[in-house]
């Protein structure tokens, strides 16, 4: 099949009549928006092909049809093109649109590779002409750009080398593609990007779109439904998939890029003991109201990390061991050698490694290649520990042995004999040999230590009072929880100064409570066999100081010693709690024993996605600012340095956007070189899937952390101030009134979203419901965000904001908004931010939901939202003085088309419409089922195809298959549509 497909005319013109992907595009200059259309053209002619071959061609001709309707619409928006399409799309049966489903969801998912590979090729072409990119996008820039500013080298030498950047990859699951199915579009983008290499031959480029059809067939012909959910396990092994393929190796090449911007300062490189970049996991920590996180799970994640990185670890020792092959040391390496070879002849080490299989020197090892001798050494103890591990997981063994000299425990030990080996080298003048590949890994170790990700524990702070509860209940000194916040705080200083144990063996508690113990005892477990594994001990919902405490004095009672205790952040995430929050840390700091105890660090983590839940985009984006400078006030005042922990979304709902925007938008003094983030589930793969992209992504992080604390931004006027309070509380005022007051709102809601069916999907461990019932308010922030998503309305970023600007408007200050936008960093981020959501969405898509799905008597509610959704568009381009949205956009930071993202939207659309119309109808379908509407008895698949499909659905009603699979798929087609394209 995939020579045929390389014969299709299509594909011949998509590659020969591209510069680009005939690899002559390397001296031209970069076009953004031409290479994406090229490689879009190319993937989508492959993939046509691909259908009418394996599908045959009365269905590919209506894939076609549908293509051709849905281009037309999307150039004229005429209602008629659009009715056209629906008409097209409702003649079709059961398994026609399950199919066509299926294949837009593919090619949506190939358009996203598409957009990867002309951002990576468009970083590529930057580096290769050296093409100024601006402070905030490169660390060579940033520092350049601080130079020009007059800021002395070595303060940015000094604060380069004390930055720390944390990125915390979480499960949080609008990714909802299957790892089968990434890694087939993973392979389609890496031979994509090779396309363009220059000089290939007819020979090699045929090959390569082979393998690319290859691909794509794989991925078209896999089952793209996870049929059970996800276990924490398994989202950790595909969060850890990414430091396989790109993180790990692509850490210390970001180094050396930085190296090199420094040396060409004049300034030292970076040194090696520093790591600028680190990476912690929630995958398996983060509990909060998932019954799956227990103490169990959290013990696995934990040893699977740490065989995950004793494999990098091996594989880079086996390779290191190959090429330090010098007889030239140091007298004392020498000794150190000499030591080694005559254990190994004593105790027959190398009968060992032959049974072991090692790839080779599993003789002894000869003293003329002493840094060989102690490298074998360091290969036995990773083979060890890797063996002691697996035992452990197996079930072999209870824990690791902590009086086992023949594992590695702590990064440390392994890195010991690494800086001995760069010491010898060095002294006796093989500098650049020392610098090679073993700096490389010594600066590997650095930074991932022996469990690759640190892992932070969340819970809810709710299931911390109630552990309490219980103790205080079983000693006899009533209910905990009835207690006021100060009678809370002073008993558990006090407790925390005594050295009496508090928690009873016969302690009576719940299965919760239990599970909370558990928790902390298996903390104090790890932190004593697997030092270095654990992060951050994370407080969701966190409130009042006592939060705090009660989390520090379960750590100890459950066994933790005290200078192994976990730091303990706060989240504070609605709008109350991050205005209150600075108090609250003004309670714990005048708490001289907790002062002492956090020996002048503290960290806070901020909520963006339920914050923005409970009080709109705009007020919610205030809060999360004031918040950060009242804080930092805080710290300051009492001679602490806080690190800020940002829980920001994929989506803008939930605080996404492009990083460096957001790191350089934040107020003046309050990163200050200390920056942790999350990396959520649905952009892990945007971030770190491509190795340009990978470097990319750390680059950002890095310049923009250095650039916000050198050269922080500006902070707003008073008047500034006095705009966004006004704002901040008519947009609250507004979102709060239609979403928890207005009685409409629940039943449109359930009914013109599918927000009661997401369930289904399958794609995180966790429930997409904090408790059971059915109401906004417990619903979690992800699903709210992602259910608004699929309708392309959006609502939860924009509503309230028009009313908030139209306050400020009347108060005469229309001018004022307008030098917010032009000056303010944070404001315009803002702006931009909502003005691309805005974008997005689309009232014809929207209309046809609630056309279909929604009672009549909501309809006029509906048509309210679409008013309050024009009203916002018209206030937004007022304030920015844009013509229309996106105009002045880009993604690229100046260079190729001024539309780029206007074009990225406008190509998904295509391809996204056609997927809303058919998830419509099966809505439809799925709910007339489910209130016995419609007889399902007896349907019988006629397509050969469809029926093999279908023949994987747990039910064998296939007509309810068709409709549920159908409804599935075109979630996960319309999540891959809406990802972030800013």
């Amino acid at each position: 099949m995939p020579k045929q497909a390389i014969k299709d005319e299509a594909i011949k013109d998509a590659v020969v009549g591209s510069q680009y992907l005939a690899g002559t595009g390397e001296s031209t200059q970069f076009d953004h928006h031409q290479v994406l259309q090229e490689s879009d053209d190319l993937i989508r002619a492959l993939f046509f092909s691909i259908v009418k071959e394996t599908t045959g061609t009365e269905f590919f001709q209506s894939l076609k049809d549908v293509y051709d309707l849905s281009e037309k619409f999307h150039e004229t928006q005429a209602q008629s093109d659009f009715d056209a399409l629906t008409t097209k799309l409702g003649s079709l049966t059961n398994e026609e649109t399950m199919m066509l489903a299926s294949a837009f969801s593919n090619v949506l998912n190939l358009h996203n590779v598409s957009e990867h590979v002309a951002s990576a090729m468009e970083e590529r072409h930057a580096r290769l002409d050296d093409i100024p990119r601006g402070p905030a996008k490169t660390t060579n820039g940033a520092i350049k750009g601080l130079v020009a500013k007059g800021i002395s080298k070595e303060a940015i030498y000094k604060a380069i080398t004390e930055q720390e950047v944390d990125l915390v990859l979480t499960a949080h699951p609008t990714q909802a593609l299957r790892r089968s199915m990434l890694k087939n579009f993973g392979t389609v983008r890496q031979k994509l990007l090779d396309l363009q290499r220059a000089r290939l031959s007819g020979y090699e480029r045929a090959e390569l779109l082979d393998s690319m059809a290859s691909a794509i067939q794989s991925a078209w012909r896999t089952d793209e439904i996870r049929r059970t959910p996800p276990k924490p396990q398994d989202e950790m092994r595909a969060g850890l998939s990414y430091f396989n393929e790109t993180v790990f190796e692509g850490l210390p090449k970001f180094c050396r890029r930085i190296d090199s911007a420094l040396i060409n300062q004049g300034l030292p490189r970076i040194p090696m003991e520093h790591s600028i970049m680190r990476f912690s996991s929630w995958m398996g920590g983060d509990r909060d109201g998932n019954p799956f996180v227990t103490a169990t799970c959290t013990r696995d994640v934990v040893y699977l990390a740490r065989i995950t990185a004793v494999n990098l670890y091996f594989k880079a020792i086996q390779d290191l061991i190959f090429s330090l092959s010098m007889w030239r040391c140091t007298d004392a390496f020498r000794e150190r050698a000499r030591l080694l070879h005559e254990r190994e002849s004593a105790e027959h080490v190398y009968e060992m490694r032959k049974q072991r299989n090692y790839a080779d020197f599993w003789r002894s090892l000869p003293m003329e290649e002493p840094y060989r001798v102690v490298l074998a050494e360091v290969r036995d103890k990773l083979y060890n520990t890797r063996e002691a591990l697996q035992a452990v997981i197996m079930g072999k063994a209870e824990a690791l042995d902590p009086a086992d000299d023949s594992i590695f425990r702590d990064k440390n030990q392994l890195l010991e004999p690494l800086m001995a080996c760069h010491q010898s080298l060095i002294e006796v003048g093989d500098g650049t040999v020392a610098d090679g590949s073993l700096l490389d890994l010594i600066r590997q170790v650095n930074c991932f230590g022996l469990s690759l990700v640190k892992l932070d524990i969340r819970q809810e702070s709710d299931r911390h009072a109630d552990a309490v509860d219980a103790i205080t209940r079983h000693i006899g000194l009533g209910s905990y929880n009835d207690w006021d916040e100060e009678k809370k705080t002073e008993w558990l200083v006090s407790e925390l100064k005594s050295k009496r144990p508090l928690v009873a063996s016969d302690l009576e508690c719940t299965d919760d409570v239990r599970e909370v113990l558990d928790t902390f005892k298996m903390i104090a477990h790890l932190q004593e066999v697997c030092p270095g594994s654990l992060g951050t001990y994370v407080i969701s919902m966190a409130t009042v100081a006592s939060d705090v405490l009660a989390v520090v004095l379960l750590q100890r009672e459950m066994g933790g010693k005290m200078d192994q205790l976990l730091r303990v952040a706060p989240l504070f995430e609605r709008l109350d709690d991050l205005n209150e929050g600075p108090n609250q840390l003004r309670r714990l700091f005048s708490i001289p024993w907790y002062h002492e105890l956090i020996d002048g660090h503290q960290e806070v983590m901020i909520g963006y996605s339920d914050s923005g839940k409970d009080a709109g985009r705009m007020a919610a984006a205030w809060a999360l600012y004031e918040g950060q400078e009242n804080a930092t006030k805080v710290a300051d005042e009492f001679g602490v340095k806080l690190t800020l922990f940002h829980g920001r979304g994929g989506t803008v709902g939930r605080g996404g956007g492009p990083s460096h925007l957001a790191i350089l938008s934040q107020p003046p003094a309050t990163i200050n070189g200390r920056l942790r983030v999350t990396v959520q589930g649905e952009v892990i793969e945007q971030n770190f899937g491509e190795h340009e992209n990978c470097f990319h992504t750390l680059d950002l992080y890095t310049a923009a952390t250095l650039e916000h604390s050198l050269a922080p931004p500006l902070a707003p006027s008073d008047e500034w101030r006095g705009a966004m309070a006004t704002m901040s509380e008519v947009s609250c005022e507004r979102y709060r009134e239609i979403v928890f007051k207005t009685p409409e709102f629940n039943p449109y809601f359930l009914q013109a979203t599918p927000g009661q069916e997401l369930g289904a999907l399958n794609i995180g461990s966790r429930p997409a419901k904090r408790k059971s019932n059915a109401g906004v308010t417990a619903l979690r922030a992800i699903p709210w965000i992602f259910a608004w998503t699929q309708s392309r309305f959006h609502l939860p970023v924009w509503l309230g904001i028009a009313e908030g600007f139209q306050r400020v408007k009347e108060q005469g200050k229309l001018e004022t908004l307008r030098e917010m936008y032009r000056t303010w960093p944070f404001f315009r981020v803002t702006m931009d931010l909502i003005e691309m959501v805005l974008a997005k969405a689309d009232p014809t898509v929207a209309r046809l939901y609630e056309k279909e799905l929604v009672e009549e008597q909501y309809h006029a509610f509906g048509e309210q939202l679409r008013k309050a959704l024009r009203s916002t568009v018209d206030i937004v381009l007022e304030v920015t003085e844009h013509p229309d949205l996106l105009t002045s956009q880009t993604t690229n930071g100046g260079q190729g088309s001024i539309n780029t993202l206007k074009d990225k939207l406008a190509m998904r659309s295509i391809y996204l419409t056609p997927l809303n119309i058919i998830q419509v109808e099966n809505l439809k379908r799925l709910r007339d089922i489910e209130d016995g509407k419609v007889d399902t008895k007896g349907y019988v698949p006629v397509m050969p195809w469809a029926k093999q499909m279908l023949s994987l659905h747990v039910s064998k009603d296939y007509y309810h298959a068709a409709v549920s699979d159908t409804l599935i798929i075109t979630m996960k087609g319309i999540a891959a549509g809406m990802q972030n394209t800013g």
